[in-house]
């Protein structure tokens, strides 16, 4: 059976969200199941929460920066561009040994954005995936480039954003 490529892309929440959904019903189902995010915070409250679902499915953050990669300065990116390096090996060592039936590859389209990689290295990857395993890419900005290349294409955007923290919130 052939596995499929998706793009989760748009200026909306939710792109992360619909990804890990689909993580957790493929883990659900007994598939093996890695997530690697860029251009993240290294800190996170869901992440210590998701770490109940391992070994099933796991997530790899490699940031070690406390803010978001477009809040960083000059230096603080280029110390990052380091860990998004080690993040990007880890994804081809996983891509080239087949590690897990679905990879999810979060704000890897961001890389491209701001020209950490190059559209080359991102076919580069996408090549690398074994016909079987299921792939997703997320980010903000779709490269047409990708368009002949992917299975299926979800544009996520925001209508209206009235109080929209109180699902990510905690409670009291």
């Amino acid at each position: 059976m052939d596995g499929s490529i998706q793009v989760y892309y748009g200026d909306g929440r939710g792109k992360t969200t619909a990804a890990l959904g689909l993580g957790i019903r493929a883990a659900g189902v007994g598939k093996q199941v890695i997530m690697v995010q860029f251009l993240k915070c290294k800190h996170s409250d869901t992440l210590a929460f998701l770490k109940k679902l391992e070994p099933n499915l796991q997530i790899f953050r490699f940031a070690k920066a406390a803010c978001a990669y477009s809040d960083m300065n000059n230096e603080e990116r280029q110390e990052q561009l380091s860990n998004i390096r080690m993040a990007l090996g880890y994804t081809k060592k996983v891509l080239d040994t087949g590690q897990c039936d679905l990879l999810i590859l979060d704000e890897i389209l961001g890389l491209v954005d701001y020209g950490i990689i190059s559209m080359e290295e991102l076919n580069s990857l996408l090549d690398a995936k074994n016909e079987s395993m299921d792939l997703i890419l997320t980010g903000r900005i779709f490269p047409e480039e990708l368009r002949d290349r992917v299975d299926c294409i979800y544009s996520i955007h925001t209508e209206k954003e009235n109080n929209a923290k109180i699902l990510t919130e905690p409670t009291n």
